[in-house]
């Protein structure tokens, strides 16, 4: 800063005023303001479940022969091998124990890959309810054979048997779930 002859300090030309107040505005009565609408967000779709048919049923039926399969080597090493005689029943006619072991072992498949499309298209949580169903069913197919005779060795052979074919179809058909579901937008 420098200081003229008259006494006066001169003004700097990038000194800071402070700034002017302004002027009072009278009041206004407070009009009502509708709040904004809420923007538009994205929509939400909701999902479902649904199953690719045609791959679902094929494996199905590997399931079926799967399963037929582990009743026919259950037969030939329990009775032919061990010469244990194997305690069934045969509503179907079949014959035999490996007959009726292939037919049940189909049916069975069937049924539960029909039972879990259903779940799949009805449900919430289709795996944990099939895998729920499937292993109750399980249990129940291992100790019937206990009820049928009273020779046990009979009863547990055919038990094991049953309780391979349960576990054969529960975890090949939630093996092809796990390929053949998808979650499509509704």
């Amino acid at each position: 800063m420098s200081i003229p002859t008259s006494g006066r300090p001169q003004e700097e030309p990038t000194r800071r005023y402070s700034a002017v107040p302004p002027a009072a505005t009278p009041a206004t009565p407070a009009v009502p303001v509708a709040p904004p609408e809420p923007a538009a967000g994205p929509r939400r779709t909701e999902t479902r479940l649904t199953v690719e048919t045609g791959r679902f049923w094929a494996g199905a039926a590997a399931t079926a022969l799967v399963a037929s399969l582990v009743g026919v080597v259950g037969v030939i090493v329990l009775e032919q091998i061990l010469r244990i005689d194997l305690v069934f029943r045969d509503p179907f006619g079949a014959g035999s124990a490996m007959g009726a072991y292939v037919v049940a072992g189909v049916l069975v498949s069937l049924v539960a890959a029909g039972l879990l499309q259903l779940l799949v298209l009805t449900t919430p949580r289709p795996r944990a309810f099939f895998g729920w169903i499937l292993g109750l069913a399980t249990v129940m197919a291992t100790l019937l054979p206990l009820t049928w005779t009273d020779e046990l060795s009979s009863a547990i052979a055919s038990g094991v048997v049953n309780l391979l074919i349960g576990i054969a179809v529960w975890s090949l058909l939630s093996g092809v779930l796990g390929w053949t579901v998808r979650r499509v937008s509704v």
